[in-house]
């Protein structure tokens, strides 16, 4: 257990320009006053979420395989450190909605745990919903990242293009898709909404697992 904590220590500090572009966002980040709603500053926090897969794929994993840690320490690692940061965005866009977005007074300041309807059910659930969502698509960026040496990464991609193409503009292929996202994100039933995160995380994990084993540097 040492060494999968020492690999989370290393990939996390290994992350500091994501941390640092992300902190430049949510500090620099205005919304004009004429407007009438405002975007909570804490919405931001969420591009750390999506730049730390990037830094892990192809940053992390390369470096670590140098240096002679497994594969299986490498992959539970990553689950842990994904884990961890969800929580810790959770945190700082929860901290910003309770106690900087209440001081705007002239605009509705708008965040995407309100957007998404999780506050419905009081912030400490919608604080889990939350992190169960970054964690599903930190992974789900870390699986597509990581197939994308081969073939079927590629075919992967393309699927997933297609479907929006193809769905976005025909009504009724339209309505599952926003069904979808209806489920895993925009949902304020916390009890489907967590399963299903907790299942597709589950399956996504299973995925990478078969990933790793075939990755080589």
């Amino acid at each position: 257990m040492n060494m999968i904590f020492s690999i989370v220590k290393r990939m996390i500090a290994s992350n500091k320009v994501s941390f640092i572009i992300t902190a430049i966002v949510v500090l620099c980040a205005t919304t004009s006053k004429d407007s009438a709603i405002a975007l909570s500053n804490g919405n931001y926090t969420w591009l750390l979420a999506v730049m730390t897969p990037f830094s892990f794929v192809f940053y992390a994993y390369p470096k670590l395989m140098h240096l002679g840690a497994s594969k299986k320490d490498y992959y539970i690692a990553s689950i842990l450190s994904y884990g961890l940061l969800a929580l810790f965005i959770s945190i700082v866009n929860t901290a910003i909605h309770l106690l900087i977005d209440p001081i705007n007074n002239t605009q509705t300041v708008i965040n995407l745990m309100e957007l998404c309807g999780w506050t419905q059910n009081g912030m400490l659930v919608a604080f889990l919903q939350q992190v169960l969502f970054l964690m599903l698509g930190m992974i789900f960026l870390h699986v597509l990242l990581s197939m994308q040496t081969h073939w079927y990464g590629w075919l992967t991609g393309g699927v997933l293009i297609a479907i929006i193409c193809i769905f976005t503009p025909i009504e009724p292929l339209r309505h599952i898709l926003v069904g979808f996202f209806k489920i895993i994100m925009f949902n304020s039933n916390a009890l489907l909404h967590m399963g299903v995160c907790v299942l597709l995380i589950g399956v996504l994990s299973m995925i990478d697992l078969v990933i790793l084993k075939r990755k080589t540097l």
